[in-house]
């Protein structure tokens, strides 16, 4: 764990200085170096079988990231499929994990839609490292919880952070500084990203999402 609230999953690493180098690949061949007073904490973690099999089961390159493109095209598939828009889902993925597929969280989340392992259990996802299988789990939970709030946008976004039985009991976005935090974080990049489309301005407010065209 970093000092900057990310988790990162590496193979191995060593220490240079100062630094530490932390190797994404059992050969070395890919790495990133930090400070050693950017390591909060570190410990080992046992991947699934599916996860440690082929490099992800060849879900991931050998350095562990996706481009932008295919970032974009794993998004917008979900989003179809689930009739969200793709920038909502990038919103999310870049609050929760930054875009690292291999994020995870002290609580165990996991991937880059930050699914737990009963979550995605539940919406049967066999391997939450795989960026394809995390997202389409992610996006449908996000739709499920849209539904279920009616399509308030904070509410989803708070129940996704702190879970539904958080939400329903304070009737509301719960009063936790992380979660109020995440929901304004999470809009606030969703309305830079839609800012950015020509021609449309788009406005996410705490009950709705509500576009128009100029």
């Amino acid at each position: 764990m970093l000092t900057n609230g990310f988790d990162l999953m590496c193979d191995h690493r060593s220490s240079l200085g100062d630094k530490v180098r932390l190797y994404l690949d059992a050969d070395g061949a890919s790495f990133v170096e930090v400070k050693a007073e950017e390591i909060a904490a570190s410990e080992h973690i046992d991947l699934p079988a599916a996860a440690a099999k082929n490099q992800m089961a060849g879900s991931l390159r050998a350095d562990g990231k996706l481009t932008d493109a295919e970032l974009h095209e794993l998004l917008s598939k979900a989003g179809k499929t689930h009739d969200l828009d793709v920038d909502l889902l990038a919103s999310v993925v870049r609050q929760e994990s930054g875009g690292n597929p291999r994020a995870l969280s002290r609580a165990g989340a996991q991937g880059l839609m930050q699914l737990m392992p009963g979550t995605a259990a539940e919406l049967g996802v066999g391997n939450a490292f795989a960026p394809g299988e995390n997202i389409s789990g992610g996006t449908a939970y996000l739709d499920s919880l849209l539904k279920r709030y009616h399509d308030n946008l904070a509410l989803a976004l708070a129940a996704y952070n702190a879970g539904p039985a958080a939400v329903d009991r304070w009737h509301g976005v719960p009063p936790y500084r992380e979660t109020r935090v995440y929901v304004a974080r999470v809009i606030h990049e969703f309305n830079r990203r839609i800012a950015l489309r020509s021609g449309v301005r788009t406005v996410a407010t705490g009950t709705q999402v509500a576009s128009a065209t100029h």
